[in-house]
């Protein structure tokens, strides 16, 4: 491959084989998978199509246009992909060994069980021998690519060079990070959880605010790295045990005491605990409780009942709130970045008097949150962070949103 001249392909060529391949997904007559093995489609634009299964194996793609293209699976062996545009494009699985990065733009894209590692290219000649060759591009390149939150879940980036690469937010569960070098690579709230980061250049890397959870930092260098705030497994708060009573029974006499009207059960206060330990507890009933400074991070909270809490200053970030209750709930200062609200009622509260009590969101960090089909009626989002939010078919009648910052998505 070493200054190999790839045949050019046309745009005609290329929205034919969209075309068959489309087909061929869909199983019908004429289809046919895209094979572009060693061929050149520098700054053609291919996106949207679905293209997941395709071979691009060596080829050329620099300054291509694969926004929201389904790439699922396709063979990207060793594929020259600087600069090209690949937002929110779907990567899973994809074979991505030996590839260039550089510059490329994965902001939003879906990258897992992604394969990242090194790869080399083995080719006959006219005679039949077979030749190893490197590829002309440094391989498994990521260094200055935009990936801010990029799912990276179960990816395999050992051996990566992703130096300066901005990773901000990104979902990097599981992923393997050996020996790869990110150094002044900007981590900042990616979470972390899990990933094997052994023998890792971390040099000067900003860490701030990162999930990391069960992370693996056996031999990293983290010399100049910005580790403030970072979440590991260490206890972030108060300990559980200064409930004085186990936590299923605190949350039994908790649902009890709203039940009867503070006749039976006890009244706890759950502000500043760190509660990650509690596990999922979906449908769990916390309304009107001091949740204020608490830890949640990463708990499954499917139809909870949280109407009037106060979550002040919690962190919620990949939460699963999906079809939560939190009517009237003050999450003021919250962290909900990468939270999970679908379907989630965030309208008013309604008191005896008919009296009105909207939820409260004021300088809310919801940074890639799934808010669609959520319920923000008259909701107050002033200061609000809502990069990379999705709001489609949420209700925001009468919600007061700060100025829609760029990459958010709000449609009727």
């Amino acid at each position: 491959m070493e200054n190999r001249q790839r045949p050019k392909v046309g745009y005609g060529e290329l929205l034919a084989a969209i075309a068959d391949h489309e087909k061929y997904r869909q199983r019908l007559a004429g289809g046919r998978r895209s094979i572009f093995q060693f061929r050149d489609l520098s700054n053609l634009t291919m996106a949207g199509a679905d293209l997941a299964g395709a071979d691009f194996t060596g080829c050329k793609l620099q300054g291509a246009n694969l926004a929201e293209t389904n790439l699922s699976q396709a063979v990207l062996y060793a594929c020259d992909l600087r600069g090209a545009n690949l937002q929110g494009a779907r990567l899973e699985r994809a074979d991505l060994r030996g590839a260039s990065l550089r510059g490329a733009d994965l902001t939003g894209a879906r990258l897992l069980d992604a394969d990242m590692r090194d790869g080399v290219v083995a080719e006959r000649d006219k005679y039949g021998n077979v030749h190893i060759k490197k590829p002309d591009h440094d391989p498994v390149d990521l260094g200055g690519a935009k990936m801010a939150a990029a799912d990276l879940t179960g990816a395999d980036l050992s051996g990566v060079t992703a130096g300066r690469t901005d990773f901000t937010d990104a979902i990097m569960i599981n992923c393997v990070l050996t020996r790869a070098n990110l150094s002044a690579a900007r981590l900042e709230g990616a979470n972390l959880s899990g990933a094997d980061l052994t023998g890792a250049n971390l040099k000067d890397a900003t860490l701030r605010g990162a999930v990391m959870v069960g992370a693996k930092l056996e031999n990293a260098l983290l010399s100049g790295a910005d580790v403030q705030d970072v979440l590991d497994d260490r206890l972030k708060g108060r300990p559980l045990a200064e409930l004085g009573v186990p936590i299923d029974t605190a949350l039994k006499q908790y649902a009890l005491w709203l039940a009867t009207g503070g006749e039976e059960g006890q009244l706890f206060d759950f502000s500043d605990l760190d509660l990650r330990s509690i596990g999922a507890r979906p449908g769990i009933v916390l309304t009107g409780a001091n949740l204020k400074g608490s830890v949640l991070q990463g708990l499954n909270l499917q139809r909870a009942m949280m109407q009037g809490a106060k979550l002040m200053e919690a962190d919620l970030r990949d939460c699963n709130l999906m079809g939560a209750d939190l009517r009237g709930a003050n999450m003021a200062g919250a962290q909900m970045v990468r939270a999970d609200l679908r379907d989630a009622n965030l309208g008013p509260l309604v008191m005896p008097g008919n009296r009105l009590f909207p939820a409260n969101m004021t300088g809310t960090v919801l940074r890639g949150a799934d808010m669609r089909g959520a319920q923000l009626k008259s909701a107050v989002l002033d200061e609000a962070d809502l990069a990379r939010a999705m709001l489609d078919g949420a209700d925001l009648t009468d919600c007061r949103l700060p100025e829609m910052p760029a990459g958010a998505r709000k449609k009727p």
